[in-house]
């Protein structure tokens, strides 16, 4: 299979983000989504993964399965708040061993009851010195291009970022709402001498509820212009969704104007919108018409 760093070397890539199937269904779900999805080439795709490690098992189950069934790799999103060390020993080796080169190496969040998480890390630092350890992977982090909620201060940010993309070999940002705010980002980064590869995230969102609590959670502030856009569309299940397709279009161009590495999708394991953001942008093969 191949590394994502030497694709992000070769180029620019684009690639799909799914959340881990929870129940018989929604496997079904996946895999059509992910059938569909495939026809349009990406060079990579992400399994996210629970808060805590709740999708654990399913995350590791599909990732390697896509892997060996696809021409791209699959890559598992790991976290390392709640865990043991030899937990995450044992789940890397797993990964090293069933062939794959690829992981995203995250913190992840507390308990949102406030409660303490246990485990033996805090830092995605010390999860990438572990992966690092364990096997030679191409391991990539997570950015925020408005500053990491629990972040006290933006400098501080841009500091532990930098710190933890000199271990890493790529990023990957969570979804915004103002490119200015990415390209902010990745210039602060390099006047500190960082230069991997930023790959920036796009949400194609299809719920008002939804995305205005995901924003607020991730701290990606929404635009007064654009809660104007929800306002309008709230109620209207399909004008939501091309809302989605559309703010997403708009990012994107935005992103490709800047110069952007790559280009990541949030899937949320449905085709239509994914198709039709990268047909709005030019993006893959075969972005035609969806199919769901």
């Amino acid at each position: 299979m191949a590394r994502i760093d030497d694709l992000l070397a070769s180029g620019r890539t684009v690639s799909f983000e799914f959340p881990p199937p929870k129940t018989p269904e929604a496997l079904v779900t996946f895999d059509e989504t992910m059938e569909d999805l495939a026809q349009l080439g990406p060079q990579f795709i992400s399994v996210t993964y629970g808060a805590l490690g709740t999708t654990r098992d399913t995350t590791r189950d599909v990732v390697i399965r896509v892997d060996k069934e696809r021409d791209f790799p699959a890559m598992p999103h790991l976290t390392c708040v709640g865990h043991t060390r030899a937990e995450l020993e044992e789940l890397v080796t797993h990964y090293r061993d069933a062939g794959i080169e690829n992981i995203l190496a995250l913190a992840g969040d507390p308990p949102a009851d406030g409660s303490e998480a246990g485990g033996d890390f805090t830092y995605a630092t010390e999860l990438i010195e572990l992966v690092r350890e364990v096997g030679d992977f191409s391991v990539g982090v997570a950015a925020f291009p408005e500053m990491h909620p629990r972040s006290p201060h933006r400098d501080d940010d841009l500091r532990f970022l930098a710190a933890k993309l000199a271990q890493a070999d790529f990023a990957i940002t969570q979804f915004f709402w103002d490119p200015a705010d990415y390209v902010s980002m990745v210039e602060d980064l390099s006047a500190r001498g960082c230069d991997k590869p930023i790959v920036p995230g796009v949400m194609p969102f299809t719920s008002v509820a939804g995305v205005r609590r995901m924003s607020g959670m991730n701290g990606s502030a929404i635009p007064a212009s654009l809660e104007a856009r929800l306002d309008r569309v709230d109620g209207d299940k399909e004008a939501t969704r091309a809302l989605g397709v559309e703010v997403a279009s708009e990012v994107g161009a935005a992103l490709l104007e800047a110069g952007v590495p790559g280009m990541h999708l949030y899937t949320m394991n449905r085709a239509a919108s994914v198709r039709q953001v990268c047909a709005n942008l030019g993006l893959l093969r075969d972005a035609g018409p969806p199919s769901d």
